[in-house]
């Protein structure tokens, strides 16, 4: 599939805007001039109404320039969580980017929805108060809206809490990769607000996770590539024994193996990204595999620019350990690669060593 007249234009425009404003500044403009903040969001509640393609085109650039934007964390997962409930009331602010949104899910590093250990319990008041602890949430820190997911006596469920409000703690990370803020948020009998209905949770995380993870997997295409084109350059820059090391055959290899994986992580993240648009059923499936793949290959590139930059690559003054930190901290969010084989697996009624 080729991409249209308009997803090239958008592409061309968020790296035209983040070459010109690179860091975490890029997010004004990227909310306000191009629409990015709003862009899975419905016309209706103030959005671009666009779909998982123009997202894949976003999140592609995004991956490359390792911007520490909060792009994935509230205009895919927080988004999407709420578009899953029903609940408009909070997506015009996360449309027009006044207002970052955090979804507060994983426990423990599992985001598997029977892990989920905060609890919500109705308050005399009518309202609920929510308890508990959640690690790796996107943008937490600084987040004006937060979505928790927390068990209720009807199962998981999720809450609008008020960021600054009693009960709630936030506490800055500092994760290997710093271009992904990340927080953890301690709750204390947080007020809470349900969205959707009580014990729809699990329905809704497995479309977030699906979503999230064909987003994700566009991200860690664009990183891929970005990757590659680093060590294509410096293979022809760099002279060793009087000729470019790009021209030894065991360098060579290295390069067209790494180019191989690129191009089949570019193929099968655009393919769930084409099922998420069409509202394939298959979707938790290509989903799965795209997370397994695109993890995988972005971590084995990311290590060979490492490799082939030599000293160099493993300085502080070099983007190629940004990358390689990315790489594995990404393979990490929504579920491993490894989880990810095992729920293919089982969906197609395959043993993981068949699959492996």
């Amino acid at each position: 599939m080729r991409p249209t007249d308009e997803q090239e234009e958008l592409r061309v425009a968020v790296r035209q805007l983040l070459a010109r404003q690179p860091g975490s500044d890029a997010w004004g403009p990227l909310a306000g001039q191009i629409g990015a903040a709003g862009l899975a969001v419905p016309e209706e509640y103030g959005g671009a109404g666009c779909g998982p393609l123009e997202v894949h085109v976003v999140l592609e650039e995004l991956g490359r320039a390792l911007a520490p934007v909060p792009f994935l964390g509230s205009a895919v997962l927080t988004t999407q969580a709420l578009l899953a409930c029903g609940d408009a009331e909070l997506l015009p602010g996360l449309a027009e980017g006044s207002a970052v949104g955090a979804l507060a899910w994983a426990e423990a590093g599992s985001w598997e929805p029977a892990a989920v250990r905060a609890a919500a319990h109705r308050s005399p008041d009518g309202g609920w108060r929510l308890t508990g602890v959640k690690d790796h949430v996107l943008d937490g820190a600084d987040a004006e809206l937060l979505v928790v997911v927390a068990r209720t006596d009807a199962g998981v469920s999720l809450f609008d809490v008020p960021v600054d409000g009693p009960g709630v703690r936030r506490e800055r990370l500092v994760p290997m990769d710093s271009t992904r803020p990340q927080a953890r948020i301690v709750l204390d009998g947080a007020a809470g607000r349900l969205l959707g209905a009580d014990g729809d949770g699990e329905r809704v995380l497995a479309r977030v996770r699906d979503l999230g993870i064909v987003a994700l997997a566009a991200e860690q295409v664009g990183a891929a590539e970005r990757c590659l084109e680093m060590t294509v350059g410096y293979a022809r820059e760099r002279v060793q024994f009087g000729r470019p090391i790009g021209s030894f055959q065991a360098v060579k290899h290295r390069l067209a193996d790494a180019y191989v994986q690129v191009e089949a992580a570019r193929s099968i993240a655009l393919g769930a990204a084409c099922a998420a648009a069409d509202g394939a059923g298959e979707l938790p499936r290509y989903a799965a595999a795209a997370k397994s793949a695109c993890a995988e290959a972005f971590s084995a590139v990311a290590g060979e620019t490492i490799q082939l930059h030599g000293g160099i690559g493993i300085t502080w003054e070099h983007d190629a350990h940004r990358y390689f930190k990315r790489a594995h901290g990404s393979a990490q969010l929504l579920g491993t690669p490894a989880a990810h084989r095992r729920r293919l697996a089982a969906e197609l009624g395959l043993t993981v060593r068949q699959v492996a």
